[in-house]
């Protein structure tokens, strides 16, 4: 008792002896960083069901898996290396946004190195990726991209939604009908009825993923009605329908084409090796530099802008009121994950409209659900390494197709909500501008022209005409 009361005198005496100002200078930086640990914590606890947030972890994988696949066997991509700082990625913007913000790869960088991998390597991915990260960066801490953000107006930007959200659906039907080469990047015959990989097992899982979670307003409904709104479960009495409304959809027929691949090649196993692969800087020449330029950042630049983060704010606004997140930000968040990671080997990565819409899908919520998905990636990467490749070779294409079909369906719906003719015409113009000419940039172009000559015609109409 005596030997504490002069220790709490002496800590007492010492707390006297602090100067005011240092004290004063102390309280805003504590203040600060209890407000960051509690933000990060907010933003990472389960809006929804625990079974509904790793349901839209989920709904990503559709796209991610068929590029990471075909990148690893076609240029030897750091299958292990992008696993991990993808993880990373997923936990951070987990953490920061609060949403299911997804990290998806960059399509048209990857689609150049899948076409032309004898020319266009690793060294060459790496450099178009840095590159890319590095201009959005600069949009980001500029302010230009917040400016880009504002003068864009609503149509094009859901022409951009639609266009990308029916490229991912027929590119999902191919998936299922046809027999995929990943490493050429090149469809097959017809994929046969029967079989682990057969016409007839993706088509009783898209029957199962409609019966559940029907066009997408039931779950978001049934996460409502379960949750008070002091975040505690209201207790009810569930029916058939209840039940079955609640099954996590997405992770049962993930599961499922994870059982399937093991199936189809029981030996997979052997081929195992335990440990993370070996991360090493990449070496990268002044030829790879301007090849990865040219050939990489000048055409995923545009799509990276428009789908990457002028869509993703919009439609994150949309599907989650008042988490309205800036466009630098999000420009920021892109740029310093390829600046980071680019230069170890990693995939180079972005944000993605389909991503977010396939995740909310299924029933991510919160930043947890991406979290989830991240530390998964990380416990992959780090116990199996580049050797899970033999896992994902033989994962059922049909299932995969399946996932992507119903992001791609999500995606395009957020356009549903133009009000007018004219703006409806400008969504289509852009939209079919987009497919068409397989570039979101062109039909960017054609949509705001679109938009701006359906402005100059009204302000003609709206003048006076002059007295005779």
């Amino acid at each position: 008792m005596i030997t504490a009361a002069l220790q709490l005198q002496t800590m007492e005496s010492s707390v006297n002896q602090i100067p005011l100002q240092d004290i004063q200078a102390q309280a805003p930086r504590s203040r600060f960083l209890s407000n960051v640990v509690f933000k990060v914590r907010d933003n990472l606890v389960f809006r929804s069901k625990i079974w509904a947030e790793l349901n839209g972890a989920m709904g990503d994988l559709g796209t991610y898996i068929p590029i990471v696949l075909a990148l690893t066997l076609s240029v030897d991509l750091n299958l292990g290396t992008t696993l991990i700082f993808t993880g990373i990625y997923n936990i951070l913007t987990g953490a920061i946004y609060g949403v299911p913000m997804p990290v998806q790869p960059m399509k048209s960088i990857a689609a150049v190195a899948i076409s032309n991998s004898a020319e266009f390597g690793v060294p060459e991915i790496m450099a178009a990726g840095i590159c890319t990260g590095g201009i959005l960066l600069l949009l980001g801490v500029t302010g230009l991209m917040q400016l880009v953000y504002k003068l864009i107006p609503l149509p094009v930007v859901r022409g951009i939604q639609l266009s990308q959200g029916l490229s991912f659906a027929m590119t999902a039907v191919k998936y299922i009908r046809k027999v995929q080469d990943f490493s050429k990047s090149k469809s097959g015959g017809d994929r046969q009825w029967l079989g682990v990989d057969g016409l007839v097992l993706a088509i009783v899982c898209a029957c199962f993923v409609i019966v559940v979670n029907g066009a997408g307003e039931e779950g978001s409904e049934r996460d409502g009605d379960d949750i008070n709104l002091d975040g505690r479960e209201r207790p009810m009495r569930k029916g058939p329908r209840q039940i079955v409304a609640s099954l996590p959809s997405a992770f049962m027929v993930f599961l499922l084409g994870v059982i399937l691949a093991f199936i189809r090649r029981p030996g997979v196993v052997k081929g195992f090796k335990f440990g993370p692969s070996s991360i090493e800087v990449v070496k990268i020449s002044k030829h790879a530099w301007k090849q990865g330029f040219i050939k990489g950042t000048i055409p995923q630049l545009p799509l990276s802008v428009l789908n990457s983060v002028i869509a993703v704010c919009k439609l994150s606004s949309d599907l989650f009121p008042g988490k309205d997140f800036s466009a630098s930000s999000v420009s920021v968040s892109v740029g310093m994950m390829n600046i980071v990671g680019c230069w170890f080997g990693a995939m180079p990565c972005c944000h993605g409209a389909g991503g977010l819409a396939g995740q909310y899908k299924f029933g991510g919520r919160s930043g947890g659900c991406v979290a989830l998905l991240g530390a998964a990636k990380m416990l992959l990467g780090l116990v199996l390494g580049s050797s899970l490749v033999m896992v994902l070779k033989q994962f059922p294409v049909g299932v995969l197709g399946v996932l992507l079909l119903f992001a791609g369906i999500e995606l395009a719906l957020a356009s549903r909500d133009m009000n007018t003719k004219e703006e409806s015409f400008v969504m289509l113009v852009c939209a079919a501008v987009s497919l068409v000419g397989s570039s979101a940039s062109l039909g960017f172009v054609c949509g705001m022209i679109a938009h701006v000559l359906l402005h100059l015609r009204n302000w003609r109409k709206e003048q006076p005409c002059p007295a005779v």
